[in-house]
């Protein structure tokens, strides 16, 4: 019977064996190295794990006279109570004037909110669409808006495009003060008009 000392004195047997091992090593390591797959309660942004959910969602802001002033309503939103952020799927937002006039509606595909400074993000498809006193709609769209509830305004750095009845617009960048009714196109300005009709 052969020892395995001798076994492993044949350089054939113990160069393939060597082999094998160092193969074996390398695959522990690459997969050590390797990120580990999304769980079932991992966030989309791949933070962390979500303190807790919530089914058809609804926030919402008030200012100081106790007047509604934006309401947000997701089929689901993930909390990280910690880090005070929701993440919301396909937001839906309400956002009131200072005034009479109706409130601009606004959809998307992705939303963050900030709780503490109530800043939020929208992304993807984000649609933001209202009526003038005579009832004639306008839309803004773009990819990327972030709403500031304590400032009232909202921004962007995309492209974005308005249609309303007098044509389209097109432009990179814009601020919008809420409150004001104001909007503000910061570059690459552009439109097609069509002469009114009486």
């Amino acid at each position: 019977m052969t020892s395995p000392a001798t076994f492993l004195a044949r350089p054939r047997i113990r160069n393939t064996l060597l082999a094998l091992l160092v193969s074996a090593l390398l695959m522990l390591m690459w997969q050590s190295d390797q990120p580990e797959p999304a769980g079932p309660g991992t966030s989309r942004d791949g933070s962390q794990e979500p303190d807790g959910f919530v089914e058809q969602g609804r926030y919402l802001s008030f200012n100081e006279q106790g007047r509604k002033v934006i309401e947000v309503t997701s089929p689901r939103i993930e909390q990280f109570e910690q880090r005070q952020l929701a993440i919301m799927e396909s937001p839906e937002a309400w956002l009131n004037h200072n005034g009479e006039d109706p409130p601009w509606h606004l959809v998307a595909d992705h939303g963050k909110l900030e709780q503490d400074g109530m800043i939020l993000t929208l992304t993807d498809h984000v649609v933001i669409s209202t009526t003038d006193g005579r009832g004639r709609q306008a839309t803004l769209s773009t990819s990327r808006l972030q709403l500031d509830n304590k400032q009232r305004t909202a921004t962007t750095d995309q492209p974005v495009t308005i249609r309303d009845p007098a044509g389209v617009t097109r432009a990179t960048g814009m601020k919008a003060w809420v409150d004001d009714r104001i909007l503000e196109l910061q570059s690459d300005v552009e439109g097609i008009y069509e002469p009114a009709r009486y």
